[in-house]
């Protein structure tokens, strides 16, 4: 695991949008969610806003059964009829598993969502992050369309923009942390600290998928190369970094004659 803290990588205007997106998430999952509250009052809210691949494949809500079997034994947990089983792939893109699951979204978000939006425009840029959070999602469904769990999370759309990161600035230094070394940051390009970030999906979704794992990682990796794609069709390119300008030295001026 490595945690940025900072990229080297100015913008040329305000990132509204990531800013915006920033303050959804947050509002949402201090507002609306009942964080605070016991697992199955968290469930019931999850069944009724997040994703569910059985729902999204079947275009149904779950029954009472397959309720009973994805929730806590107990919880008597009861299915919402009318829920909108398509619409809750975007609204799980604003909840979140818990208050380092969010955290860890919205740093990643923070960091380099603004220069993807500074690149490709406030507009482009939201409908690129939904996008790609929509893809993400739908491909995690296709590969577990039987599953009853409920998907939350912003992550497949981070991961999106993480991919286009990589496309447009590899070479940006990214300051960064690992855990056991605090105190030792790293700078290090875009290239290989988000390179490092994919590879890591692909072999915590192998492990998971092994252990059984509570992760959707597919979703990253699929939000990841969709970033990659979408950027390169848009035309994105690398932005060379600039050299450093001159230094000017002010002409020195002969002392005064006494």
């Amino acid at each position: 695991m490595v945690i940025p803290i900072s990229d080297d990588n100015p913008t040329r205007r305000r990132p509204l949008v990531t800013w915006t997106l920033l303050a959804l998430n947050i509002a949402v999952f201090v507002l609306v969610q009942p964080w605070q509250a016991d697992g199955c009052t968290q469930q019931a809210f999850f069944v009724d806003w997040a994703a569910v691949p059985e729902e999204i494949v079947t275009g149904e809500p779950l029954d009472a059964g397959e309720v009973a079997a994805s929730t806590t034994p107990g919880c008597g947990i009861a299915p919402d009829p009318g829920k909108n089983v398509y619409l809750s792939v975007l609204t799980a893109m604003f909840l979140h598993g818990g208050w380092a699951h969010l955290l860890g979204n919205m740093l990643y978000l923070w960091i380099f969502g603004n220069n993807v939006e500074d690149r490709l425009g406030r507009l482009r840029f939201l409908l690129f992050y939904l996008g790609t959070g929509v893809v993400a999602t739908l491909v995690f469904v296709a590969v577990n369309a039987s599953v009853l769990s409920t998907l939350v999370g912003a992550s497949g759309a981070i991961a999106g923009v993480l991919g286009a990161y990589l496309v447009l600035f590899p070479s940006a230094r990214v300051t960064l942390i690992i855990p056991p070394l605090f105190f030792f940051p790293f700078r290090l390009p875009a290239l290989l600290v988000l390179g490092f970030w994919f590879v890591l999906q692909l072999f915590s979704g192998r492990a998971a998928d092994m252990a059984g794992g509570g992760v959707a990682y597919l979703a990253h990796v699929a939000g990841f190369v969709a970033g990659v794609a979408v950027v390169l069709l848009m035309g994105g390119r690398p932005q060379r970094r600039r050299p450093p300008p001159p230094v000017r030295y002010a002409p020195v001026q002969p002392p005064p004659w006494r």
